[in-house]
């Protein structure tokens, strides 16, 4: 877009019958809203250490919803999370929409010190130009899909099945003909510890990334089930669990969020299955891409030594492509206590939350 035309935004919070059709207006955003913004995860978060704003951004062509994720510190006063936003149209009006949530936070006296986005835009020379030129500073990511193999589902199954790699579909073909099956578990108490104890499981053995309490992951689980999004998805080798998946069907698009396995199993291809019932599942629910969440980035894919190269051999086994996004920037509104910020302050909240809750800051 020619930054002369430059469209002009407003940004207010939502109203209460917005508020009752959340999912409904954040999947008609202009790129479908993400899971990560929706009235399941808003539950999630609000009194787990967050406060939930729903916000709206609107210009003459479109509004935009987003969730607003808000901490409240003594001296630094508010921190304003725009997790997964703003979801725009155009690179170009992430100034106009941040400058509108600026003046919102100003006429509220919330004395924010700092707007955090995370925009699903892809990164490129382009765009981190752009987000500088609009005064914004990168900050370090935050959420794991930052970097992630996203696979299109949109063509019939079995044209999807010839698109992924030779290793993968001949891992899904071999464990069809060994008879290895995948079935689908209602939620429940008894699902999630499932679920939790083969993550436990791949955690130890691999320790890719931390693993928060199962309270959290519970809460999690049971806010999507509970709104038809959440689904599970568990191979059994000997009479036990052996591989499990839980997905999420949000508007158009599909996320394998959480996974686990035992180690050493004896089931050839069994995590590609299950991977491949999930998809055909998704596709049943009308989502035309599956987001496989989190992999290293595109230029570290090769790379043994990162924390996620197991992780990210296996997703690209599905599809070659790595989506960086664009990742965490910072507004800031109040140049010092920013700094403040930056120079430990967040170290020292983040610890103190830590030693409070047991659990993770963001």
């Amino acid at each position: 877009m020619d930054t002369a035309t430059l469209r002009e935004f407003s940004a207010r919070f939502a109203t209460a019958e917005e508020i009752d059709n959340w999912d409904k207006h954040v999947t008609a955003n202009p790129n479908g809203g993400n899971m990560l913004q929706s009235d399941a995860y808003a539950a999630v978060k609000d009194g787990n250490g967050w406060l939930v704003r729903r916000l709206v951004i609107e210009t003459q062509e479109y509004s935009s919803y987003n969730l607003l994720l808000e901490k409240k510190f003594p001296v630094m006063g508010r921190l304003w999370y725009l997790i997964k936003g703003p979801d725009v149209l155009d690179i170009a009006d992430i100034q106009p929409a941040l400058t509108a949530v600026a003046a919102l936070a100003r006429e509220t006296k919330m004395n924010v010190f700092t707007i955090k986005i995370e925009p699903d835009i892809i990164e490129s020379d382009q765009a981190t130009a752009q987000l500088k030129a609009a005064g914004l500073v990168k900050a370090p990511n935050i959420q794991s899909n930052d970097s992630t193999a996203v696979l299109d589902i949109s063509a019939p199954a079995n044209e999807v099945l010839r698109s992924i790699s030779s290793r993968a579909r001949n891992a899904v073909r071999r464990a069809e003909r060994e008879g290895c099956e995948v079935v689908q578990e209602e939620a429940g108490q008894q699902t999630y510890k499932k679920l939790y104890a083969l993550m436990q499981n791949t955690v130890n053995a691999k320790g890719a990334m931390p693993l928060r309490s199962y309270d959290y992951y519970s809460k999690f689980w049971e806010e999507f089930c509970s709104r038809g999004q959440g689904h599970f998805f568990f191979i059994h080798e000997d009479g036990a669990p052996s591989v499990g998946a839980f997905v999420i069907n949000y508007g158009s698009k599909a996320t394998y969020k959480d996974g686990g396995s035992t180690q050493n199993r004896k089931q050839y291809g069994d995590s590609h299955l299950a991977q491949w019932a999930a998809i055909q599942r998704m596709q049943e629910l009308g989502c035309v891409e599956y987001d496989f969440c989190g992999t290293p980035p595109a230029a570290r894919i090769k790379d043994k030594t990162h924390p996620l190269y197991g992780m990210g051999l296996f997703k690209t086994s599905f599809t070659k492509t790595v989506t960086d996004f664009v990742g965490c920037y910072d507004l800031v509104l109040g140049p010092v206590r920013h700094k403040l910020w930056l120079k430990g302050a967040e170290r020292i909240f983040r610890r103190l939350e830590t030693m409070r809750t047991g659990g993770q800051f963001y």
